[in-house]
């Protein structure tokens, strides 16, 4: 098995939003805002070329699903669906794809499951051959959203997904359609059932550790709809990742893909031995 980063449509948002109760003066040191005030962000998947035999796609990014409007509203940099050319740079389209892994349904994490914007043509799923696994309390949120969270889920992509006859839905503690190779842990911190796989010694981190910044115990996003819980999911996370030696993915860090774990010598966590792709990756 070989592991691969795609990197998908990128994305400017604000920076505070980003960083929660972080203050602008110490998260504009770690990433450097524009002049309004937005950050870069990428939406960057994890390939499993050859797991047991398929290719495993681990999100799929925010995609090229908005109109032109809501393109700009979003901060979505480029009007291409990037992950399908992504996807071409190392010899496969859509239709290769087994398994396509969710850990959320938020638009900037599953947009990339609908074709690119048409005016006047209705939202469209790709990845004909795929089985999509989602956590199964997550998705009930996604298909009954609090008033807070709403505007994160697109109704389509629910839609879609239950019509296609290839939803798996993931219940903790069972095992799921990939097997022994991939393992799954669930968090609520930055929403209900947010699924987080393990495969090959990567853990890819989701929102629970959007990139490196966060890798620090306090910092949350203005998103997460519990942050205290959050930071206690993080440290129990980090630790066990820690004591295995196993890697964290990024996909929302803009210049690194995977780093490890490391604490210093007054206890704060921090990420090292940084990695900006991935390209065959086995370990």
């Amino acid at each position: 098995m070989e592991l691969w980063s795609l990197i998908g449509n990128s994305q400017q948002l604000d920076g505070g939003a980003m960083f929660g109760n972080a203050p602008r003066a110490m998260w504009s040191r770690w990433i450097a805002p524009d002049e309004q005030n937005r950050i870069p962000l990428a939406c960057r998947c994890l390939l499993a070329r050859d797991l047991d035999g398929r290719n495993v796609l681990f999100e799929t990014g925010i995609g090229a699903f908005f109109d032109p409007a809501m393109r700009e509203r979003y901060g979505v940099v480029e009007d291409r669906h990037v992950l399908l050319d992504s996807l071409a740079a190392v010899g496969l389209t859509h239709e290769d794809i087994d398994a396509v892994v969710l850990s959320h349904l938020h638009f900037d994490h599953a947009g990339g499951l609908l074709a690119p914007w048409e005016e006047g043509q209705p939202a469209r799923l790709l990845f004909p051959n795929a089985r999509f696994l989602v956590g199964r309390e997550h998705y009930e949120r996604a298909a009954h959203p609090h008033s807070r969270d709403r505007a994160s889920f697109i109704p389509d992509i629910i839609r879609l997904l239950d019509e296609s006859g290839r939803l798996e839905l993931v219940d903790q503690g069972k095992p799921s359609s990939l097997g022994d190779a991939v393992h799954f842990e669930f968090s609520d911190g930055h929403t209900p059932g947010l699924m987080l796989a393990e495969v090959g010694g990567v853990v890819f981190c989701a929102d629970l550790i959007p990139g490196r910044a966060w890798v620090h115990l306090p910092v949350t996003m203005g998103y997460d709809r519990w942050p205290e819980k959050l930071i206690d999911e993080k440290k129990a996370f980090l630790d066990d990742k820690l004591a295995r030696g196993v890697r964290l993915f990024f996909t929302h860090d803009h210049d690194c893909a995977m780093a490890s774990v490391a604490v210093d010598d007054k206890g704060r966590y921090h990420a090292a031995d940084n990695h900006p792709m991935l390209a065959g990756w086995s370990g």
